[in-house]
């Protein structure tokens, strides 16, 4: 069985592409763990919008990349954060707001006028 040249080239093309990620990927763990350094014990706080994007995608990787790559925080604050995101999205606040609104204090005066005296 031959390759054809057209299917050995796409071949090593999409090798050296997976070896390039690779590469790139050893890079920023490496820089995660020098940034870790220099933090020292400190804790980080993430705003609301930073836990949110960690949050998606580290979903989108998965509990076992998030194993191997997390290195700001664990696998399972990252998906206990997106799990938060989705709980929040579906609490159904939206549906609340159209409750009916408040009696005025000019018709409570009129209602108290109005009952009978015990």
């Amino acid at each position: 069985m031959s390759v054809a040249p057209l299917q050995f080239l796409l071949l090593v093309f999409a090798g050296w592409v997976n070896r390039c990620q690779l590469e790139i990927v050893e890079y920023l763990r490496e820089e995660n763990r020098v940034l870790r350094e220099h933090l020292g014990d400190r804790r980080l706080r993430f705003t609301d919008a930073q836990r949110r994007r960690l949050a998606t995608k580290g979903k989108a990787l998965g509990r076992r990349a998030l194993e191997q790559l997390a290195g700001l925080v664990t696998p399972d604050t990252i998906l206990r954060w997106y799990h938060e995101l989705v709980a929040k999205k579906y609490d159904g606040t939206a549906r609340r707001g159209g409750r009916r609104p408040g009696t005025t204090a000019s018709l409570q005066c009129l209602v108290v006028q109005f009952a009978p005296a015990p």
